[in-house]
């Protein structure tokens, strides 16, 4: 006598049934405790959340970032809102003519927004989560609590650009110990010459699709979460500003209303390499920059005030599972980005043309005047 399928799962332990959940992804948990009554209990155990977690940024295993996740709802909470990326459904909706006009007789305070909302967020509810992986490895995790050097914000910090710096190894000779190094036991591939490089771009190529960048902000007052990060690189430049450097770009598109007059704004997350070795024995590159800041529309950056009430923003908008749509959203925003500095451009080139035309006609009646 055959056994059905539910008298089959019957007989398997639930220690079984642990071990199967623990193995697979996050999304497949999701889906798996929706099949039975059996895994839908297991999988509401934290610590197969927690597993999962760790594995996808192995920042949650320290404990310090343990307890943070405990606090804020615990690790489930946790992946469900930072595994989705962000996605701004508006972009395509955005023109120049929405900018609103800066009148004199608005103060700054009136034209960006009310400074009741700021009082409520602060630099020190903040927590950075980042990791890097090559290749499926780890090679970057580190954790920044707080927004460093914003001691004393209603000064400086409040109306100075906003930016948050990893690390950051500037100068020539520079002793890079303790920093991220990539070399052929990596997966990097061999580089006989910078000159080669420059030409075929093998090097480059492989560390744009091989690299992947989560950076979790976490707000310890408001208890959510989101990942600000594209997970795989948006764009970047090969040889800049050196010969020797790749600088890659991650970032997402936030929302910015009733903060910032263009409505949205760019989270610009930039991951710069240098190439330390290329002698066709060994390629080696180490990680010398990787920084957070806010742009807007125009390409100005954000200051420090409306940056934290964009972050804060940030942990409640959209975000889907399709890492599709997070792409097409940033790669969308450059091109209406570009739309609208052009259209400004012709725009400022129709007023240089009234100008010189009010200039010499000016000109002409006074010369046919004193004539």
């Amino acid at each position: 006598m055959s056994m059905g399928p539910a008298d089959t799962m019957a007989t398997l332990s639930s220690d079984l049934f642990y071990d199967i959940l623990n193995r697979v992804d996050g999304a497949t948990l999701a889906s798996a405790s929706c099949a039975c009554a059996a895994f839908s209990s297991m999988s509401k155990e934290e610590r197969l959340w927690e597993n999962m977690c760790s594995s996808m940024w192995p920042s949650t295993n320290r404990d310090d970032v343990k307890n943070l996740i405990s606090q804020i709802g615990g690790f489930k909470k946790f992946y469900a809102d930072c595994f989705p990326l962000i996605v701004n459904k508006n972009v395509s909706e955005f023109a120049w003519s929405d900018y609103p006009e800066f009148s004199e007789e608005l103060t700054e305070a009136e034209y960006y927004g009310d400074f009741d909302g700021f009082q409520n967020v602060s630099p020190s509810d903040f927590v950075s989560i980042v990791d890097v992986r090559y290749k499926d490895k780890t090679i970057c995790s580190k954790v920044i609590w707080g927004i460093p050097n914003a001691n004393g914000f209603n000064g400086w910090f409040s109306n100075c650009p906003f930016r948050i710096d990893l690390f950051n190894f500037t100068g020539q000779g520079d002793d890079h110990t303790g920093g991220v190094t990539l070399s052929v036991a990596d997966g990097l591939p061999l580089v006989t010459s910078m000159e080669r490089e420059r030409k075929d771009g093998k090097l480059w190529q492989e560390l744009c699709d091989g690299i992947r960048l989560s950076w979790i902000v976490v707000n310890t007052k408001a208890k959510k979460a989101a990942n600000l990060s594209s997970w795989s690189p948006l764009g970047g430049q090969r040889h800049w500003p050196t010969e020797n450097d790749f600088l890659l770009r991650f970032g997402s598109i936030l929302p910015a209303e009733d903060i910032l007059p263009c409505q949205m704004v760019e989270c610009i997350i930039a991951m710069k390499f240098q190439v330390t070795e290329a002698s066709g024995v060994e390629t080696t590159l180490n990680l010398t920059e990787l920084c957070m800041q806010l742009g807007d529309m125009e390409g100005a950056h954000v200051n420090g005030r409306n940056s934290l009430l964009v972050l804060n923003e940030a942990l409640s908008c959209d975000r889907s599972k399709n890492y599709n749509l997070a792409l097409e959203s940033c790669h969308l925003y450059s091109k209406v980005q570009s739309e609208i500095k052009e259209e400004k451009m012709r725009y400022e080139s129709r007023l240089d043309q009234l100008w010189i035309l009010g200039s010499i006609t000016v000109f002409v009646t006074l010369c046919c005047y004193f004539m």
